[in-house]
């Protein structure tokens, strides 16, 4: 039988002999660095690893092939989580259990393909870092926009981490947002390539951005007056459509509302869908709530029926039994959980919904007595970077409503969270996150993590609203900040590159 020592001296020659292996390996590895783990130092091993696998392809096509193993190492570890809401529906789509996070890992590789080219492009050393870093974020932003977009864990998010730390590392998302981080972070993972110097570079950097981020912390915040009441009923996904059900989650949603108020705040918060009725049409369901809540602003997520084919997934704001205030319809759909893509021939939405949910016509600023105007979001749109804020009619703060209990447990709620948590830093605006079972906050424009709920539980985060800062870099320049940054990135690589 072979000794422990013997089999890892195998194993370690069979690796070797297996690049392609090594590929998927050292991918897996870096999903280590997106959250929930945040084990950013990972990259420092993983990205010169890549790089020096790339080094060694024997042709482009060996090249290509290496760069989509690394993404689906990369993605299959970090969205595993999406199987989590078939298997609340596994008696129905147990087929696809085994294939949906396999496959949708594999489209996302494809862009991993990019890098990898635009690195076997130059020529060893620090061109070739910088054109591999300009390429990923390029990658990154084409990952946003094609096929409907899925801008999910990108290397800028792994910044955020919990508590103080990852405040001030955050902080530069103002200027060029995650991709601007996402550039940053390649870069200084790609440092240790160059052995001493590269090191010290790579402390000097970090101490650099440290110091940005805590000086800019350092700005003070006037409060506002407002205080919100976010409501975290924790209600079971899939729900239960039967009468009894719907009614005892109306009262449920009536009674927290009460507490809130209560306690003092000025508006209430409700989370995606929340409402077992159609608010913005059921006058008696508006009457039994002003009943409870008076005239207070009440934002609720509700979903809407325009017509028989025309559903709406929506925020609906009232205050008293009178007609909704103002509505907004979510605009940035979940490919196959609200509709379907049509280049798809297997249906795998639930029958009420018929065709899907249609999308409303992008974002918006909603104002109504007694608030600031403010930018709704509902779930999955907060993951759009520089697309979430009608920047013609700049709000006061954000409110993101979800409802994540369809992922349990899992990585995924967590990535939501520290998605939304950049975007406030992003715009410079306060975000409230109201989730259905969690993690709901109240964010600063900052990123501060103000007060909070956990996963998996029941509450009401009463918290008081943070005044915005004035309008950041990146608010007023978009994505077209960082886009040019990694297209000047890229052609400095191969420029530097050119003159070896």
């Amino acid at each position: 039988m072979a000794k422990p020592r013997e089999l890892l001296r195998h194993g370690a020659d069979w690796l070797q002999k297996t690049p392609l292996m090594r590929a998927f390996l050292w991918g897996l590895a870096s999903a280590l660095a997106l959250p929930p783990v945040h084990a950013l130092p990972v990259l420092l091993f993983a990205v010169p690893a890549f790089l020096r696998l790339i080094d060694g392809a024997k042709d482009i096509r060996r090249v290509m092939l290496t760069g989509w193993v690394y993404g689906f190492g990369l993605a299959i570890a970090g969205l595993y989580w999406v199987t989590e809401p078939i298997l609340t529906e596994a008696s129905t789509f147990w087929w696809l259990v085994p294939f949906a996070a396999p496959l949708l890992a594999a489209a996302v590789a494809c862009y991993s393909v990019i890098p990898a080219l635009a690195a076997r492009w130059v020529r060893p050393g620090l061109g070739r870092l910088f054109a591999f870093a300009g390429a990923w974020v390029l990658s990154n932003l084409a990952q946003q926009f094609l096929f409907s977009g899925f801008p999910w864990n990108f290397w800028g998010g792994d910044w955020a981490i919990p508590g103080r730390l990852g405040d001030i590392f955050i902080q530069p998302a103002a200027l060029f947002g995650v991709h601007g981080l996402t550039l940053a972070t390649v870069l200084l993972a790609g440092l240790p390539m160059f052995g001493r110097r590269g090191l010290a570079a790579l402390a000097a950097a970090l101490a650099l951005w440290a110091g940005y981020g805590w000086h800019r912390l350092q700005t003070p915040l006037p409060p506002t007056g407002i205080t919100l009441a976010l409501l975290q009923p924790n209600f079971r996904e899939p729900p239960d459509y039967s009468r009894p059900a719907l009614i005892a989650n109306w009262q449920r949603l009536l009674a927290m509302s009460n507490a809130g108020l209560k306690a003092g705040a000025s508006a209430v918060i409700w989370p995606e869908a929340a409402s077992p009725w159609l608010l913005d049409s059921d006058y008696g369901a508006r009457q039994q709530l002003a009943a409870v809540t008076g005239t207070a602003p009440i934002l609720a997520g509700s979903l809407r029926v325009v017509s028989p084919t025309d559903f709406r997934n929506s925020l609906v704001v009232t205050a008293g039994p009178v007609p909704a205030l103002a509505v907004y319809d979510k605009w940035k759909l979940v490919p196959f959980g609200e509709y379907m893509p049509k280049w798809i021939p297997v249906k795998i939405i639930p029958d009420m919904l018929g065709g899907g949910f249609s999308p409303g016509p992008g974002p918006e600023t909603i104002t109504v007595d007694g608030l600031p105007p403010f930018g709704p979001l509902i779930c999955y749109e907060a993951i759009f970077t520089g697309q979430i804020v009608d920047e013609a009619h700049r709000p006061a703060w954000l409110v993101n409503i979800t409802d994540d209990a369809w992922f349990g447990d899992s990585a995924g709620p967590r990535q939501h969270f520290a998605a939304a948590r950049l975007r406030a830093v992003e715009e410079g605006l306060p975000l409230a996150r109201d989730a259905n079972s969690g993690i709901s906050a109240m964010f600063d424009p900052f990123g501060h993590v103000v007060a909070s709920l956990p996963l998996d539980s029941q509450g009401v985060l009463v918290v008081p609203l943070p005044s915005p800062l004035p309008p950041t870099l990146f608010s007023r320049l978009g994505l077209l900040f960082p886009a040019i940054l990694a297209v000047v990135m890229l052609l400095s690589g191969k420029l530097i590159s050119s003159r070896v």
